[in-house]
């Protein structure tokens, strides 16, 4: 049986933060990663994974046209998401100096 969904109760105004929860607030935001890095970091890993993949393929003799193709590809993405990192100070989270 399918029911209606309920009505949420109205949002209660809060007081303003104090001025201890406000600097706590800021920190916390200037620690946060933005999604765009969280991005970068996991297309990184993702394409380094898919690389030593095909690396080891290149190792044993059997990499394919299409693998050598996607080798090189992998090797790009690595490289935007390196980039990227770098423009935000955050290499450190590769394992790069930032």
């Amino acid at each position: 049986m399918v029911t209606a969904p309920t009505q949420l109760p109205a949002l209660t105004p809060t007081a303003p933060l104090s001025p201890a929860a406000s600097a706590a607030l800021a920190r916390l935001e200037r620690t946060s990663i933005a999604p765009a890095v969280v991005r970068a970091v996991t297309e990184y890993e993702t394409a380094a994974l898919h690389a030593v993949e095909l690396s080891d393929l290149a190792a044993i003799g059997v990499l394919s046209d299409l693998d050598a193709d996607s080798l090189v590809h992998a090797e790009d993405l690595m490289a935007g998401a390196r980039a990227a990192l770098a423009d935000a100070g955050r290499l450190d989270l590769i394992g790069g100096a930032s």
